[in-house]
């Protein structure tokens, strides 16, 4: 096994003239510090801020036209994932708008068999976290879709398609502002 790298010369304890175990030089880093991603570039988080931001005030403005609740909680996550984070398997079309779709069909399910509880609401993001496991299509504000399905019980025929709507909306700004920005990373890495 070969390394680019050379073997660490061994270190002495200052003052004793005892030779310490090899190892790295690099300076100690704080405990906390962690493996947390690098912080970006400031038009990096700029662009990406303001995209999801505008996308979101766009759900909003939508709702009014239409007089109809289009952002849900959900919605804000998705849009934080394809705009901050657009490489991730969760922030890809597929797993967007299939992830949504399965998540509300699981709280119609749960809430036709049981009340709309809490206890009700957890088992439907149980089945929405099952469903998208299975259907590889991870996206994890679905299950915070069956929740809202199953607490709130917004009618389907209004709701599905708003939501099918909203998710479609939400990856086409994502596209479209990944191209933009010329150092953007590009959404998606793949359609489905």
């Amino acid at each position: 096994m070969s390394t680019d790298t050379a073997p660490a010369a061994p270190r002495t304890t200052p003052g004793s003239g005892s030779v310490a175990a090899p190892g790295p030089e690099a300076p100690r880093r704080p405990r906390l510090a962690g493996r947390a991603p690098a912080r970006p570039a400031p038009a990096a988080a700029v662009h990406s801020v303001s995209a999801a931001t505008a996308t979101l005030l766009g759900l909003v403005g939508l709702g009014a036209l239409l007089h109809e609740p289009v952002l849900i909680p959900p919605l804000a996550a998705s849009a934080a994932l394809v705009h901050c984070a657009p490489a991730l398997p969760l922030a890809q079309p597929r797993s967007v708008v299939v992830g949504h779709l399965l998540g509300a069909a699981a709280g119609y399910a749960v809430a036709a068999a049981a009340s709309g509880s809490a206890w009700a609401a957890a088992v439907a993001a149980g089945v929405t976290l099952a469903l998208t496991t299975l259907a590889r299509t991870p996206h994890s504000p679905a299950c915070a879709t069956a929740v809202v399905v199953v607490l709130q019980a917004p009618a389907p025929g209004r709701f599905v398609p708003l939501l099918l709507g909203s998710t479609v909306l939400l990856v086409l700004t994502a596209f479209a502002a990944s191209r933009v920005r010329r150092a953007a990373p590009k959404y998606p890495a793949y359609w489905w």
